[in-house]
């Protein structure tokens, strides 16, 4: 970004340089004064030919003639280089790249979708439709003009997701979780070990082609392995065996389900009154209709639907199913 802004910015800096020259040229010269030296640059420069504005010495005259050969190639230099710029989509290309940065420097907790094949794409269109904030960091020209083609609004940056400039640049320093979708499951790892080390808070969920590398993911850092050829299977012969089941889970989790959503409630969030309670009370004060359908223990244990006698600890989490609506007043009613 800062070569692109100097060479667009090039031409106009040796323009300023030529005015400065030919006014310190005059002063030191001939003894011009600062305006006069200035008067002089300009209708110089600019061939208006008004004559001297001062009586010139020999040296003073020969300047003159320097000063109206380099500006004359400073403003081809100029022209050539604008010209250059609007023809080839340089201009046009560096103030879109101006905005993408800003719009990428808005982003606060949002999660970095790393590649834009097929599960990255998939991965962005979830995170679009439950209106998650997200940037797609893809380092094929071929799916970045993909993404551009699509025009649906999806935040892009163009490099190579395992290289530490580019993460940070995508936020990853403040962004609230990263997921890694490449086919080699060695660019993985290396990306999970770049993010672990820049965000030790990040949740990081990667994808592995082999089972042997699930074990060196997790390693590197990663909170979650997902296997998609593993899970594709697993997935098929369950719509057999419990077709309704899986295609509730399908609607849930699909764009198709966006205005259903599930949340997780920690301890910590609660009001300190709600503390060490009953989940009886818990769902009950100021109740907006989410349904509690588990609770998952600080050891990672899940309860499902529990009884409501149960009692909400340190380090509990409790999982609720609710509208879109149900989920923002119940999140308004734990900051009350």
């Amino acid at each position: 970004m800062k070569s692109a802004t100097y060479k667009l910015l090039q031409p106009f800096i040796i323009l300023h340089i030529i005015v400065v020259t030919g006014i310190l040229g005059y002063i030191l010269i001939d003894g011009a004064s600062f305006f006069d030296a200035v008067y002089m640059t300009t209708i110089t420069i600019t061939t208006v030919g008004y004559g001297e504005t001062f009586p010139l010495s020999q040296a003073g005259r020969t300047f003159t003639m320097f000063l109206l050969i380099a500006s004359w190639l400073t403003y081809a230099f100029v022209i050539t280089r604008i010209t250059q710029f609007v023809v080839t989509g340089e201009l046009n290309q560096y103030f879109k790249n101006r905005k993408l940065m800003k719009d990428i420097s808005r982003l606060k907790d949002h999660v970095i979708v790393c590649g834009y094949g097929r599960n990255g794409n998939q991965a962005a269109n979830i995170l679009k439709a439950h209106k998650v904030p997200f940037i797609v960091v893809e380092r094929d020209e071929h799916l970045v003009q993909r993404v551009d083609a699509e025009d649906n609004g999806i935040i892009r940056l163009a490099g190579d997701a395992t290289d530490d400039d580019v993460l940070k640049a995508a936020g990853v320093e403040h962004a609230r979780a990263l997921i890694t979708t490449l086919p080699v499951d060695a660019q993985n790892v290396f990306i999970v070990l770049s993010a672990r080390s820049l965000n030790p808070q990040l949740k990081i969920i990667s994808r592995a082609s082999e089972s042997t590398s699930v074990a060196k993911l997790k390693k590197a850092g990663a909170d979650n392995v997902i296997m998609p050829d593993f899970i594709g299977g697993t997935h098929m012969a369950t719509l057999i065996s419990k077709p309704d089941v899986v295609e509730f889970i399908d609607f849930l989790s699909g764009e198709q389900g966006q205005s259903i959503h599930m949340e997780s409630v920690s301890f910590d969030d609660l009001p300190q009154g709600l503390r060490e309670k009953s989940l009886h009370d818990v769902m009950g004060w100021k109740r907006t209709g989410v349904n509690c359908i588990g609770i998952k223990d600080k050891e990672g244990n899940f309860l499902i639907n529990p009884p409501e006698d149960t009692y909400i600890t340190p380090g509990m989490r409790v999982i609720v199913l609710g509208t879109i609506e149900q989920i923002r007043l119940m999140k308004g009613n734990l900051h009350t």
